[in-house]
Protein backbone atom coordinates (compact mmCIF):
# COMPACT_ATOMS: atom_id res chain seq x y z
CA UNK A 1 0.00 0.00 0.00
CA UNK A 2 1.22 3.45 -0.84
CA UNK A 3 -0.14 5.07 2.28
CA UNK A 4 -2.37 4.52 5.26
CA UNK A 5 -5.46 6.15 3.74
CA UNK A 6 -5.22 3.86 0.71
CA UNK A 7 -4.95 0.86 3.03
CA UNK A 8 -8.09 2.00 4.87
CA UNK A 9 -9.97 2.39 1.60
CA UNK A 10 -9.04 -1.06 0.31
CA UNK A 11 -9.51 -3.12 3.48
CA UNK A 12 -12.88 -4.84 3.37
CA UNK A 13 -14.65 -7.89 4.72
CA UNK A 14 -13.79 -10.80 2.45
CA UNK A 15 -16.36 -13.56 2.14
CA UNK A 16 -14.71 -15.71 -0.51
CA UNK A 17 -11.31 -17.34 -0.35
CA UNK A 18 -9.12 -19.39 -2.67
CA UNK A 19 -7.35 -22.58 -1.70
CA UNK A 20 -3.93 -21.08 -1.01
CA UNK A 21 -2.08 -21.46 2.28
CA UNK A 22 -1.23 -18.35 4.23
CA UNK A 23 2.51 -18.18 4.73
CA UNK A 24 3.69 -18.51 8.34
CA UNK A 25 5.84 -15.38 7.91
CA UNK A 26 2.71 -13.35 7.13
CA UNK A 27 0.85 -14.82 10.10
CA UNK A 28 3.81 -13.90 12.32
CA UNK A 29 3.70 -10.32 10.99
CA UNK A 30 -0.02 -10.11 11.79
CA UNK A 31 0.61 -11.44 15.31
CA UNK A 32 3.29 -8.79 15.82
CA UNK A 33 0.89 -6.06 14.63
CA UNK A 34 -1.60 -7.31 17.21
CA UNK A 35 1.03 -7.56 19.94
CA UNK A 36 1.84 -3.86 19.68
CA UNK A 37 -1.81 -2.73 19.71
CA UNK A 38 -2.63 -0.21 22.44
CA UNK A 39 -4.98 -1.04 25.29
CA UNK A 40 -6.40 0.65 28.38
CA UNK A 41 -3.64 0.90 31.02
CA UNK A 42 -1.60 -1.38 28.74
CA UNK A 43 -3.63 -4.30 30.10
CA UNK A 44 -3.52 -6.21 26.82
CA UNK A 45 -6.66 -8.13 27.83
CA UNK A 46 -6.56 -10.65 25.02
CA UNK A 47 -5.27 -14.00 23.90
CA UNK A 48 -5.04 -14.50 20.14
CA UNK A 49 -5.47 -18.10 19.04
CA UNK A 50 -4.43 -18.80 15.45
CA UNK A 51 -6.11 -21.91 14.08
CA UNK A 52 -4.32 -23.25 11.01
CA UNK A 53 -4.67 -27.00 11.50
CA UNK A 54 -6.99 -27.91 8.60
CA UNK A 55 -9.49 -30.08 10.49
CA UNK A 56 -9.60 -27.88 13.56
CA UNK A 57 -9.87 -24.73 11.41
CA UNK A 58 -12.87 -26.25 9.64
CA UNK A 59 -14.54 -27.13 12.93
CA UNK A 60 -14.06 -23.58 14.23
CA UNK A 61 -15.29 -22.14 10.93
CA UNK A 62 -18.38 -24.34 10.99
CA UNK A 63 -19.15 -23.05 14.49
CA UNK A 64 -19.73 -19.58 12.99
CA UNK A 65 -22.98 -20.58 11.28
CA UNK A 66 -25.76 -23.14 11.51
CA UNK A 67 -28.78 -24.36 9.55
CA UNK A 68 -30.85 -21.32 10.46
CA UNK A 69 -28.17 -18.64 10.27
CA UNK A 70 -26.03 -19.10 7.16
CA UNK A 71 -24.36 -15.70 6.67
CA UNK A 72 -20.91 -16.95 7.74
CA UNK A 73 -21.03 -20.11 5.61
CA UNK A 74 -18.00 -18.86 3.65
CA UNK A 75 -15.75 -19.34 6.72
CA UNK A 76 -14.61 -22.92 5.95
CA UNK A 77 -13.04 -21.64 2.72
CA UNK A 78 -10.64 -19.42 4.69
CA UNK A 79 -7.25 -20.97 5.34
CA UNK A 80 -6.92 -19.65 8.88
CA UNK A 81 -9.30 -18.73 11.67
CA UNK A 82 -8.24 -16.39 14.46
CA UNK A 83 -10.07 -16.41 17.78
CA UNK A 84 -9.75 -13.45 20.13
CA UNK A 85 -10.29 -14.39 23.76
CA UNK A 86 -11.01 -11.61 26.23
CA UNK A 87 -8.68 -11.77 29.21
CA UNK A 88 -8.98 -10.09 32.58
CA UNK A 89 -7.55 -6.54 32.45
CA UNK A 90 -5.20 -5.06 35.01
CA UNK A 91 -6.74 -4.02 38.30
CA UNK A 92 -6.46 -0.31 37.52
CA UNK A 93 -8.36 -0.89 34.26
CA UNK A 94 -11.05 -2.85 36.10
CA UNK A 95 -11.46 -0.08 38.68
CA UNK A 96 -11.50 2.62 36.00
CA UNK A 97 -14.04 0.66 33.97
CA UNK A 98 -16.27 0.24 37.01
CA UNK A 99 -16.03 3.91 38.01
CA UNK A 100 -16.63 5.18 34.47
CA UNK A 101 -19.07 2.44 33.39
CA UNK A 102 -16.85 1.45 30.45
CA UNK A 103 -16.07 -1.97 29.04
CA UNK A 104 -12.41 -1.30 28.29
CA UNK A 105 -11.61 -4.91 27.26
CA UNK A 106 -14.27 -4.71 24.53
CA UNK A 107 -12.76 -1.48 23.25
CA UNK A 108 -9.33 -3.13 23.33
CA UNK A 109 -10.59 -6.17 21.40
CA UNK A 110 -11.83 -3.77 18.71
CA UNK A 111 -8.41 -2.15 18.50
CA UNK A 112 -6.47 -5.41 18.21
CA UNK A 113 -8.98 -6.71 15.64
CA UNK A 114 -8.44 -3.70 13.44
CA UNK A 115 -4.66 -4.10 13.77
CA UNK A 116 -5.11 -7.71 12.65
CA UNK A 117 -7.25 -6.82 9.64
CA UNK A 118 -5.21 -3.83 8.49
CA UNK A 119 -1.93 -5.73 8.66
CA UNK A 120 -3.51 -8.62 6.77
CA UNK A 121 -4.74 -6.21 4.07
CA UNK A 122 -1.28 -4.68 3.81
CA UNK A 123 0.09 -8.20 3.21
CA UNK A 124 -2.45 -8.91 0.47
CA UNK A 125 -4.71 -11.07 2.62
CA UNK A 126 -8.45 -10.89 3.20
CA UNK A 127 -10.26 -11.02 6.53
CA UNK A 128 -13.75 -10.95 7.92
CA UNK A 129 -14.59 -10.20 11.55
CA UNK A 130 -17.40 -12.40 12.82
CA UNK A 131 -19.38 -11.77 15.97
CA UNK A 132 -21.88 -14.57 15.31
CA UNK A 133 -20.50 -17.93 16.48
CA UNK A 134 -21.18 -20.81 18.82
CA UNK A 135 -18.98 -19.74 21.70
CA UNK A 136 -19.46 -22.91 23.73
CA UNK A 137 -18.46 -25.11 20.80
CA UNK A 138 -15.35 -23.06 19.92
CA UNK A 139 -14.27 -22.94 23.55
CA UNK A 140 -14.47 -26.71 23.72
CA UNK A 141 -12.58 -27.17 20.43
CA UNK A 142 -9.73 -24.86 21.49
CA UNK A 143 -9.58 -25.78 25.19
CA UNK A 144 -10.53 -22.25 26.22
CA UNK A 145 -11.47 -22.13 29.92
CA UNK A 146 -15.21 -21.91 30.56
CA UNK A 147 -14.72 -18.68 32.53
CA UNK A 148 -13.31 -16.88 29.45
CA UNK A 149 -15.27 -15.07 26.73
CA UNK A 150 -14.53 -15.03 23.02
CA UNK A 151 -14.66 -11.48 21.66
CA UNK A 152 -14.44 -12.16 17.92
CA UNK A 153 -13.56 -14.74 15.34
CA UNK A 154 -11.69 -13.54 12.24
CA UNK A 155 -11.32 -15.46 8.99
CA UNK A 156 -8.03 -15.05 7.12
CA UNK A 157 -6.94 -16.08 3.66
CA UNK A 158 -6.42 -15.07 0.07
CA UNK A 159 -9.36 -13.63 -1.83
CA UNK A 160 -9.70 -14.50 -5.52
CA UNK A 161 -7.81 -12.08 -7.77
CA UNK A 162 -11.10 -10.89 -9.25
CA UNK A 163 -12.71 -10.30 -5.84
CA UNK A 164 -14.47 -6.94 -6.27
CA UNK A 165 -13.43 -3.95 -4.22
CA UNK A 166 -16.78 -2.73 -2.98
CA UNK A 167 -17.60 0.94 -2.67
CA UNK A 168 -17.61 1.98 0.96
CA UNK A 169 -21.09 3.24 1.74
CA UNK A 170 -20.71 5.40 4.80
CA UNK A 171 -22.41 8.34 6.45
CA UNK A 172 -21.25 11.74 5.26
CA UNK A 173 -18.59 13.53 7.29
CA UNK A 174 -21.23 15.97 8.60
CA UNK A 175 -23.49 13.10 9.71
CA UNK A 176 -20.78 11.29 11.61
CA UNK A 177 -18.73 14.12 13.07
CA UNK A 178 -18.95 17.62 14.44
CA UNK A 179 -16.77 20.21 16.10
CA UNK A 180 -17.24 21.56 19.60
CA UNK A 181 -20.75 20.18 20.26
CA UNK A 182 -23.02 17.31 19.37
Amino acid sequence: MENFTELLKTRQSVRKYINKSVERKKIDEIIEACRIAPSASNSQPWKLIIVDDFQLKNQVAEATFDKAVRFNNFAPDANVMAVLVIEKPRLITQVGGFLKNREFPLIDIGIISEHFCLKAAELGLGTCMMGWFNEKQIKKLLNIPRSKRIGLVISLGYAPEDYPLREKVRKSINEMSSFNSY
